[in-house]
């Protein structure tokens, strides 16, 4: 499954932070942050809960950007 999720970051490198957080995270497949559009596709793999998942994927990038935000 894939869901778009809109984002507030600071920075283009920050924005790549929290896309490599995001993929490390468990139940992630794969992710894509656009800094210009300030968005996250995020893609579960099968089975994943998709809610447990974001707020394990918020917490992680709040890790490496603290002034971050996903809007779920």
């Amino acid at each position: 499954m894939k869901k778009s999720y809109k984002i507030e970051v600071d920075c283009a490198n920050c924005a790549n932070k929290m896309e490599e957080a995001t993929k490390k995270t468990a139940g992630v497949a794969d992710c894509v942050v656009n800094f210009m559009t300030q968005k996250m596709k995020v893609e579960f793999e099968e089975g994943a809960d998709v809610d447990s998942v974001m707020k394990e994927v918020l917490k992680n990038c709040k890790k490496v950007e603290d002034d971050c935000e996903i809007y779920f």
